[in-house]
């Protein structure tokens, strides 16, 4: 017993040592991360691995960025047994082990042991049963590593579906590898992950020693080239040591320069080997699939895809089909979103009337109603709209057209300096221009990364819907064109349109600026066209929904009651409301200051400070315009028919039609994010390109809006 109490009350001692030093016990977490098992996670894009790691790992995670690099490092720790934890690891998905892309990069060095932050113990490789070819490539190349892999099959509901039946033992047999069926939704399969790991952990499982492929004729000089400079865990390992040594850091410059002469001296070839060794692995793998894969009329789904891609992808009218869906897809945001909308607007009028008159006038009544239902209902209203564009372009991403509008801007995107790759982020920016920054990383081709990056914040994004519906509201008749075509939702469309082709332009002018030359590939698999998977439209427009709401809703909240303070008080510190008064509170002597500079635009002090909080995030115009006029205006009418009401110092309509559309344009162009700007700047290493990026986008933003003013 006595050992065991002084050990307690050496760590009780410990725990004391904490709390009073902070810097010891961190020290003895450290000690204790030395003994945790690290496991790697990896996977092509998209095939169920982050499922996976929040199914293993819970609550128990952390996202940093990989060392010199600013791709997300996401870990967690989960319990294999009682005695034994292990960090998860979960890599940037990828399709190869020869890295292009700073994604694909991390990966590499990973699995490399180039990455001295983190030294694995073994791996998990994550395969989609419903595309088993395409996912075997990227494991076989693992397997050839010679490291502790265990298989985790996903997707077999949507293999099922597909028509495809896989044996499971067989797959491991024919792999020489543990092969275990998933489902991360319902956790099945996760026990059996956790017994895998400790066995592999334990050596009651080693990697198989055969190679999946024979290649020895096509890098045995390569092999021992670069053994004479690392030993490696395989002879495979040094092929792709030979493709990526310049990248990486486990080796001086002199090695470095010392293996790249010996390179060239038995004429290494990345690209050929790639090709011939890729050949070879999937000629197996076709082997593997016929023992172990049972696929009902695979070749009659194939001849539906193709023969609508025969019209989908045509240069003329996959276009034209396009430009219909983008039609039919704004259509339906204005149209169906407007009677939610109504109805929200006129709840939210009746419960403000029936306030108004029900509690006391005072401080806390003007503040709750003028103040936080103001800014609340400036929130809500917008639910509608979100969830119809979101579930519309969830749609569109399962059924797999998204990727065939990647297909079909490529010659379009080539025309400006970059490829069709650079569609994906601009297309995610409908949703929102931060994620859609995050995702230019897989662009391997530095120059067109940085040009994506700088021209995405011109697609018009979620936070500009808002602004684009009250003000299309104000100024655009409410007509039909032909009895069905919505005039406002033409408007609409054309301004995502405008967005998207000043995009080009930029991308245009910035590829003669920037003087790089490095030529790109675009390579992508088209997926075989299937049906929505309805459940899951239905949690991403709930999902978008909350995001806006405790998102976007909190800062619009925040700076509605904020201005509703500055609204009501002035220098004088007297409370008051009304016209005259609003003028001289604090807001409105800010807002007077601006006047001059946005005057030649038509706009007036109240569309000034509307700018200026904006700049925050752009949805917050809405509700600024909602705090100004809930204290400026006595009646109970809509936010729209304030708007509309609104009249200047000579009685003349403050939004007409000039002013409306010299509003719209530049919100279309105008760079009001922080939180995109502080996105750029972590991608690009630098506030260079986001201050560069935010002046210019301005200037054109003014532009426009000024050129407005003198053409109407």
């Amino acid at each position: 017993m006595l050992p065991f109490a002084i050990h307690c009350r050496y760590f009780s001692s410990l725990l004391n040592e904490r709390i009073a030093f902070g810097f010891t016990f961190v020290r003895f977490e450290k000690v204790l991360e030395k003994r945790f098992k690290n496991i790697a996670l990896v996977g092509n894009p998209n095939c169920g691995k982050s499922s996976l790691f929040n199914a293993l790992t819970g609550l128990n995670q952390k996202v940093g960025n990989f060392p010199g690099v600013t791709v997300d490092k996401k870990t967690g720790r989960f319990a294999i047994s009682d005695s034994l934890v292990a960090n998860l690891i979960d890599l940037p998905g990828t399709y190869s082990l020869y890295p292009k892309s700073d994604d694909e990069i991390v990966t590499f060095d990973v699995l490399f042991d180039d990455d001295e932050a983190v030294k694995i113990d073994g791996i998990i490789v994550v395969v989609d049963a419903s595309n088993l070819k395409r996912n075997l490539l990227f494991c076989s190349q693992i397997m050839d590593l010679k490291k502790p892999i265990i298989v985790a099959l996903t997707m077999l509901d949507i293999a099922k579906q597909k028509g495809i039946q896989i044996d499971i033992n067989g797959l491991a047999r024919e792999l020489g590898l543990p092969v275990i069926a998933i489902n991360p939704r319902n956790k099945k399969g996760t026990q059996e992950i956790k017994k895998q790991i400790a066995a592999t952990i334990s050596n009651q499982y080693r990697a198989p020693s055969r190679d999946f492929v024979e290649s020895d004729h096509l890098f045995l000089e390569t092999v021992k080239t670069v053994h004479k400079y690392k030993q490696t865990s395989s002879d495979y390992a040094a092929i792709h040591f030979a493709s990526a040594f310049h990248k990486l850091s486990i080796i001086s410059e002199e090695t470095k320069k010392g293996l790249k002469a010996d390179l060239e001296k038995i004429n290494f070839n990345k690209s050929k080997i790639q090709a011939e060794e890729t050949l070879k692995r999937y000629a197996h793998i076709k082997k593997i699939m016929q023992v172990c894969v049972v696929e009902s009329d695979p070749l009659k789904k194939e001849l539906i895809s193709r023969k609508a891609d025969e019209i989908l992808l045509h240069p003329v009218y996959g276009n034209l089909i396009l430009l219909l869906i983008l039609f039919l897809l704004f259509q339906s945001v204005f149209w169906v979103s407007q009677y939610p909308m109504e109805w929200i607007d006129f709840v939210f009028g009746q419960l403000i009337s029936f306030l108004k008159t029900s509690l006391p006038a005072g401080f806390l009544t003007d503040l709750f109603v003028n103040g936080i239902l103001a800014g609340i209902n400036g929130i809500v209203v917008f639910i509608p709209q979100i969830m119809i564009l979101f579930g519309l372009i969830t749609i569109l991403e399962d059924t797999g057209y998204m990727s065939r509008i990647s297909f079909l801007s490529d010659r379009l995107m080539r025309s400006v300096g970059l490829n069709g790759k650079s569609i994906m982020p601009l297309i995610s920016a409908v949703a929102c221009a931060v994620p859609a920054i995050m995702a230019a990383r897989t662009i391997e081709n530095k120059k067109e990364k940085l040009i994506t990056i700088l021209i995405t914040p011109f697609m018009s994004c979620s936070a500009r819907l808002p602004v684009y519906t009250v003000l299309i509201s104000l100024v655009i008749p409410n007509k039909f064109l032909l009895g069905f075509l919505s005039l406002q939702g033409l408007v609409m469309m054309l301004l995502y349109l405008l967005g998207f082709l000043m995009s080009l332009l930029t991308a245009y002018v910035l590829n003669l600026i920037i003087k790089v030359k490095e030529r790109s590939i675009f390579l992508m698999e088209l997926p075989v066209y299937r049906m929505p998977r309805w459940n899951n439209v239905a949690i991403t427009m709930i999902q978008k929904a909350k995001v806006f709401v405790f998102d976007a809703g909190k800062i619009i909240l925040f700076i509605s009651i904020i201005l509703w303070g500055l609204s009501s008080y002035g220098p004088s510190k007297n409370k008051w409301i009304g016209e005259s008064n609003l003028e001289n509170s604090y807001a409105g002597h800010f807002g007077k200051a601006i006047e001059p500079v946005i005057k030649p635009l038509g706009f007036d002090w109240k569309i000034g400070i509307a700018l200026v909080t904006s700049f925050a995030a752009r949805e917050v115009f809405v509700g600024t315009m909602a705090t100004l006029y809930s204290v400026d205006e006595e009646n109970e009418k809509t936010l729209i028919q304030k708007m509309n009401s609104a009249v200047d110092a000579f009685g003349k309509k403050v939004y007409t039609l000039k002013t409306g559309l010299s509003l719209l344009l530049f919100y279309a162009f105008a760079m009001q994010c922080m939180s995109t700007m502080a996105i750029v700047k972590k991608e690009t290493g630098s506030w260079k390109y986001p201050l560069i990026q935010f002046a210019f986008m301005g200037v054109i933003a003014y532009l426009c809006a000024w050129i407005i003013q003198l053409v109407f």
